[in-house]
């Protein structure tokens, strides 16, 4: 009796070891979805492209699912709440994935996820009003703001947010204490720089693109080549000659495509591989600049480097946003 009953567990055992085979060897056979964490918009398209690309070479469709709330951390809590099982992908957006941990708003870290391919990075920029014959360079607005702290008014859209991080970073850098004036729409913001409410806001490449002559771009706050081409020439963190402690995907919003830490390894390698191609593509690449994105060529093996100097930077930006907040309180008295 014994040994019937072990041969019929090692019978099952060995049918759902098959299965399981089965399955993998069948991946994917149904649609993937990716789970987006902001509202429909241009990142929202610029994923789409990646989506379908990845796709394309998957055999399936792969779908964006947008999710947003709570800075992004809803999707990342309902991606995490769904099987590890490939079907479901994470567009890991920079605030969720590293802000929200750093910030001591999310329970995980980037290392709790298993990286597929870097996507694509939206470049950030200082613009100036054009015309405004005080600061016709970013340097003459440091030198003002040098000399009368507390004086300049900025925007960032929303406080606390990663344009403001950013800028916050490079104003303690400069040694420039400047009010920051939230606004709930960084639209809001650039028609007051315009109007000339504010003295310099954040300026994203969509918006410098969509209106060239609104805008004297005073910093490109990014060293990649592409940064300048984007914004037509103007000055990046490279040429003040000045270490801001901001370099690679640090000082900009971008996207790295992730997958639950449980997600079979057969199924992470065949998804991998199909985001490599895609991003490998031309095709593809060329339908990302053309919206005013960078597209990213950083594999899962350089996530680790990448993405971690990005945790560390944001810590030191988060430090520059405490930094403005006690200098203006000294300047307000």
């Amino acid at each position: 009796m014994k040994t019937a009953c072990l041969k019929v567990l090692a019978g099952v055992g060995l049918s759902a070891l098959v299965a399981t085979q089965s399955l993998a060897d069948d991946f994917p056979n149904r649609t993937v979805e990716t789970i987006f964490p902001w509202a429909a918009g241009n990142a929202m398209a610029v994923d789409q492209l990646i989506a379908k690309a990845v796709g394309d070479n998957l055999g399936v469709p792969v779908t964006i699912v947008s999710t947003p709330g709570a800075g992004g951390t809803k999707a990342f809590k309902t991606a995490l709440a769904r099987p590890a099982d490939g079907y479901t992908l994470i567009s890991g957006w920079v605030a969720p994935l590293v802000g929200a941990p750093v910030k001591g708003t999310a329970d995980w870290t980037y290392r709790d996820f298993i990286p597929l391919h870097s996507g694509a990075s939206t470049i950030f920029s200082i613009g100036l009003r054009v015309g405004d014959e005080r600061f016709p360079t970013f340097m003459d607005l440091v030198e003002y703001g040098r000399a009368n702290p507390g004086k300049l008014r900025y925007s960032s859209g929303a406080a606390g947010n990663l344009p403001h991080m950013v800028m916050a970073k490079t104003l303690q850098a400069m040694g420039v204490v400047a009010q920051n004036v939230p606004y709930n729409t960084d639209g809001a913001a650039r028609k007051d720089l315009q109007a000339g409410v504010l003295d310099f806001a954040f300026v994203n490449v969509a918006a410098y693109q969509a209106d060239k002559d609104g805008y004297n771009i005073g910093l490109v706050l990014s060293e990649l080549p592409d940064g300048k081409a984007k914004y037509d020439g103007a000055p990046n963190i490279v040429d003040l000659g000045v270490d801001l402690g901001i370099s690679g995907l640090g000082p900009m919003g971008w996207d790295w495509w992730l997958v639950h830490k449980d997600t079979p390894a057969e199924q992470v390698e065949i998804l991998r591989a199909a985001m490599s191609k895609a991003m490998q593509s031309e095709e593809l690449r060329q339908r990302i600049s053309d919206m005013g994105w960078t597209p990213l060529a950083w594999d899962h093996d350089q996530y680790d480097e990448i993405v971690g100097s990005v945790a560390e930077q944001l810590q030191s930006m988060g430090d520059a946003l405490e930094w403005e907040k006690a200098e203006l309180q000294k300047v307000n008295g």
